[in-house]
């Protein structure tokens, strides 16, 4: 149930595969996860979709130094910077990675096949032309932090008020699973990252975990239009926030090496 979007896990390895950091197929292995398969489609040089180790070479001799994250939502175009055509493909799959050195950009498409229990997922990168400017809105790690410690306290005073933050057996198990990972030492993101930034991201999937018992499984309280209103208004802020600390938390490997 933790928030952990494709883009993030394609850019935190193919960060770390361009700095040498690890193999492609560790990367290749760590970027697809549970899914079946990835390809990349419309990659220059490329007639038509290729494996993921083929794709990430190319982007490498094509001049990509580094990956961003963008996480847009309605009326937020999370580290997106046009154009136009590839900020709606981008807000129509909620993610996109951004390449730093080459004017490309990468929005998955995800395709399941198969009976419950057996699901087949594959996912198409489709490679658009991005424009080189920076991205909206992306904060710094610093402010990230402070962001989600002051919407958290802010989200927890109203929904206990609202008498809806996450609570139950549904609830619990999925806070006990989210703690197993966490003792387990999980790696969060990519060799090459700031502690502070692997510190940022298990608060912000955190914090986007507790968004969304609270939408799902709040006690009944939460029952009235007005109270499902009232919920919704406490929780929209503090989705936001969680999202600008994803982004910043995965674009840190990129920024603090165009930092020096």
């Amino acid at each position: 149930m933790l928030f952990e979007p494709r883009s993030g896990r394609l850019a935190a390895w193919g960060n770390a595969l361009l700095a040498g950091l690890v193999s492609p197929d560790e990367a290749v292995l760590s970027i697809v996860g549970e899914d079946a398969v990835h390809r990349v489609e419309g990659l220059p040089g490329e007639s038509g979709p290729v494996g993921l180790t083929l794709a990430l070479g190319r982007m490498r001799a094509l001049g990509v130094s580094g990956l961003r994250v963008a996480l847009p939502a309605p009326g937020h175009p999370l580290g997106l910077s046009g154009p136009a055509e590839f900020n709606a493909r981008a807000l129509e799959a909620e993610e996109a990675v951004v390449a730093v050195g080459a004017a490309l950009g990468l929005v998955p498409e995800v395709a399941e096949a198969g009976p419950a229990g057996d699901v087949h997922v594959s996912v198409t990168w489709h490679c658009l032309p991005v424009r080189e400017a920076p991205p909206a809105d992306v904060p710094s790690l610093g402010e990230a932090e402070r962001e989600l410690a002051e919407a958290l306290r802010e989200a927890t005073v109203v929904l206990t008020r609202l008498d809806v933050a996450g609570s139950g057996p549904v609830a619990e198990a999925a806070l006990s699973a989210y703690r197993a990972r966490a003792d387990a030492g999980r790696e969060v993101l990519a060799p090459g990252y700031p502690p502070r930034a692997v510190r940022v991201l298990a608060l912000a999937q955190r914090v986007d975990l507790l968004v969304s018992l609270a939408y799902e499984h709040g006690p009944g309280g939460a029952v009235a239009a007005s109270e499902m209103a009232a919920r919704a208004e406490a929780l929209r802020p503090v989705e936001r926030v969680a999202r600008r600390a994803l982004v910043a938390a995965y674009n840190s490997a990129v920024e603090e090496r165009e930092r020096g």
